[in-house]
């Protein structure tokens, strides 16, 4: 009897996933264990492996569509075999309950609906979306099974929507009406991935939330350099790569602590100063763009513990080894902007964090320096800009530069 590949559970409060990549195609031989599929969740892709032995018989989710937990996927069986017909979803053909006749416990699971919502399944992002940008969903085609509305169905209305309902339209999409974003011969379109979809959908969501404000400050990195270097190779010794990623990391790790409400959220009911102090780092991916694993705790790490999880997060980051807990529960973000060549930069905030810090390219250059005599003088440095970013309705000016500056003091006077 053929056997369905079901939609996993990637963690806690996740329904919703994209079928990245088939490993196998329709008709080939898999063995149970083997890997199936690529899957992609909050920017984390996972190899799915075959729940037993036999031939993919068919597949009914293809790459870069989204899919819910516990659909399914494809069918194993033996060559030739019949496809059983899918099962009903629970509750399929049953009787609708009157509202009178709900029993107590069916009301507390009663969600809140948003504006225009159609019986089914909806995504709590589909949810959101839909209540953050005022959706009837009901003009909103669905593409997902029994005609459900995803999330790239919602980000497709709003990207296509007339510019007189007050909604935010892509430039794209005004080309497009107006005909001068014709393609051409020469011109190569290419497929947005899942990934690219999110990073868009997240950069766009975030400018739209929080009033940006970006403050620049430099700091001289002599103490830090002379303390990589005599440090290098014990570190190397432990397998440890000793960059200046965990530097920054630590110095963040320490600013956060003295000043916690850098190390908060906005809500409508206040602000939340968050207990733990977790960094995520931003780790590019190369042309597949970019994910932010967490270094979690980072206040109660040593710089040889920080060294130790940036070596391990970013490497796993880069070989799609990251499991889906390691990209959540970050409270503030570093991105290392420098490793490209760039001096400074304003990065777009995390949401929903209090700001990002971006460091750009360590360079030597002249600047101006005063001896213990008072005298000043011209010396060569090893330089670097660090780009503070933060949400305005949290964070003010001056207390922004505070914190700003006590990153940079403690990057300046680095102890060890």
């Amino acid at each position: 009897m053929a056997v369905k590949v079901l939609a996993p559970r990637m963690g806690e409060g996740v329904e919703e996933l994209t079928v990245v990549k088939w490993l196998k195609a329709e008709g080939e031989a898999v063995k149970e264990l083997e890997p199936l599929l690529e899957v992609e969740t909050d920017k984390v892709v996972t190899e799915i492996p075959s729940p037993a032995s036999g031939r993919l018989l068919k597949i009914t989710v293809p790459e870069n569509t989204p899919t819910h937990v516990g659909e399914v996927m494809a069918w194993i069986g033996a060559s030739g075999e019949a496809l059983a017909e899918a099962a009903p979803k629970p509750g399929a053909g049953k009787a609708a309950v009157p509202a009178e006749e709900k029993t107590e416990g069916d009301k507390q699971k009663a969600v809140e609906p948003v504006p225009g919502e159609r019986s089914g399944f909806l995504s709590p992002i589909v949810r959101r979306m839909a209540a953050e940008h005022g959706l009837d969903l009901r003009r909103v085609r669905g593409s997902g099974q029994g005609g459900r509305v995803t999330k790239q169905d919602v980000l497709a209305y709003l990207e296509n929507r007339s510019p007189v309902s007050g909604a935010t339209v892509s430039s794209g999409a005004l080309f497009r009406d107006t005909g001068s974003h014709d393609t051409f011969a020469h011109d190569t379109l290419l497929p947005l991935t899942a990934i690219r979809r999110q990073i868009a959908e997240r950069m766009q969501l975030s400018k739209q939330t929080a009033p940006h404000v970006l403050t620049v400050m430099e700091a001289d990195l002599s103490g830090v350099s002379a303390h990589r270097a005599a440090n290098k190779a014990a570190f190397a010794a432990e397998g440890i790569n000793l960059t200046y990623t965990a530097y920054f990391v630590a110095a963040l790790a320490a600013a956060l602590k003295a000043f916690p409400l850098a190390n908060a959220s906005w809500t409508e009911q206040g602000i939340l100063i968050h207990g733990r102090i977790n960094i995520g780092m931003a780790t590019s991916l190369g042309e597949e763009g970019l994910i932010v694993p967490v270094i979690r705790d980072a206040q109660d790490l040593s710089l040889r513990g920080v060294s130790r999880a940036v070596n391990d997060l970013s490497e796993r980051a880069r070989s799609k080894k990251l499991r889906p807990e390691e990209v959540r529960d970050g409270t503030f973000t570093l991105t290392n902007h420098g490793t490209g060549g760039s001096l400074f930069a304003m990065p777009i905030i995390n949401q929903p964090q209090v700001g990002i810090l971006g460091t750009g390219a360590v360079h030597k250059r002249p600047v101006a320096v005063t001896d213990s005599a008072g005298n000043d003088a011209i010396a060569i440095r090893p330089m670097v800009y660090l780009s503070f970013v933060f949400d305005h309705r949290i964070l003010d000016g001056a207390s922004a530069d505070r914190f700003l500056a006590r990153v940079k003091e403690t990057l300046e006077h680095w102890n060890g």
